[in-house]
């Protein structure tokens, strides 16, 4: 690969100003609304972030979908009758080469959407999965420059979107403007930021829109129903649904409250609707699809298939098996 890795930058949040929500410790108002969960800080936010290269599969074109937006991956995969395939991967976990590999592998094996997790040090919405695997890219020396480097030699190569999946901090650290900028140039289509505080999200997505990056919000089932109203309205590329109140993870069955929270969401929008969290067998993403789902959105069960390997290609391996068994799950 051309890209070298640099020294690993672990950003902290006590660069953040004393009452910036994102400190650690900062204390968040729990808000009930009539009949919902109380809404905790991940909520707040929902409520506004080798072998060689494997072949591409002969069905789908290396040229006709280049540059495809995320709206255009979902609205094609609608079109068809289908339910949009997203799986979730840490950059930098184990080494950049690696995600470089898994990148192009799922692409390979049908991906729709792809998103990539910048890693960071305080990952508050995350579970033990996707924090061990922060933690490991940081100590492989992932920093926000070399994951947009290798994105940029890997992006071209690609027939589905990358979803860029950030803590605002590292944002912040940057600025808004360079970030977004950075994550054009890198060929990047969108970006999910889980602590992104709805009074900034206006400001930040006038930034994402002068860069061409769709700002995917996400809305739980501890989301009011007024300030879901206004989350589907203003997110773009899809809207992510979090099917559980809490952080990410695999857990043994599907929250049955995410085929209500479906059908609310289509009284308002007809925007894609994607769900993540939780997510991680084959029946899950069976069952999710049938509820009417436009997307099914896997992430630490993913992130295990690589991290927890003997070796990146034992991980990459592990990761076209499981990857495969899930995207056949789906319709």
């Amino acid at each position: 690969m051309a890209f070298a890795l640099k020294a690993s930058l672990s950003v902290s949040s006590s660069a953040l100003p004393l009452r910036h929500p994102l400190r650690r410790g900062a204390g968040a108002v729990a808000v009930r609304a009539p009949g919902r969960p109380v809404v905790r800080p991940v909520d707040v936010v929902a409520a506004v972030t080798a072998p060689a290269p494997a072949r591409r599969c002969a069905s789908r074109s290396a040229t006709s979908d280049r540059g495809l937006s995320v709206a255009e991956a979902m609205s094609r995969v609608r079109a068809n009758g289908k339910t949009a395939f997203i799986p979730y991967i840490t950059a930098g976990d184990p080494d950049l080469a690696t995600t470089a590999e898994a990148l192009r592998l799922l692409d390979s094996l049908g991906a729709d959407v792809i998103e990539l997790g910048l890693p960071f040090s305080d990952p508050s919405a995350d579970g033990p999965v996707i924090q061990a695997s922060a933690a490991r890219a940081l100590a492989a020396g992932a920093t926000t420059d070399t994951v947009m480097s290798m994105l940029k030699e890997v992006t071209p190569e690609l027939s589905c979107p990358v979803v860029i999946f950030s803590y605002f901090n590292p944002i912040v650290r940057r600025g808004a403007g360079s970030f977004a900028a950075a994550a054009k140039e890198a060929g990047v289509k969108g970006i999910i930021i889980p602590d992104l505080p709805y009074e900034e999200m206006h400001a930040f997505r006038k930034k994402a829109i002068k860069n061409n990056l769709e700002l995917i919000l996400l809305t739980t089932p501890a989301t009011p129903l007024e300030r879901m109203k206004e989350i589907t309205k203003a997110s773009e590329g899809f809207v992510y649904l979090v099917s559980v109140v809490g952080v990410t993870g695999a857990r043994a069955t599907v929250n049955p409250c995410v085929k209500d929270l479906l059908q609310e969401i289509r009284q308002v929008t007809d925007k894609a609707v994607a769900v993540g969290f939780g997510i991680s067998t084959p029946e899950h993403v069976s069952q999710i699809a049938e509820w009417g789902s436009d997307g099914v959105i896997i992430g630490s069960a993913m992130v295990k298939q690589l991290g927890e390997a003997n070796s990146p290609g034992e991980g990459l391996e592990r990761l076209e098996v499981y990857a495969k068994s899930l995207k056949n799950a789906l319709p």
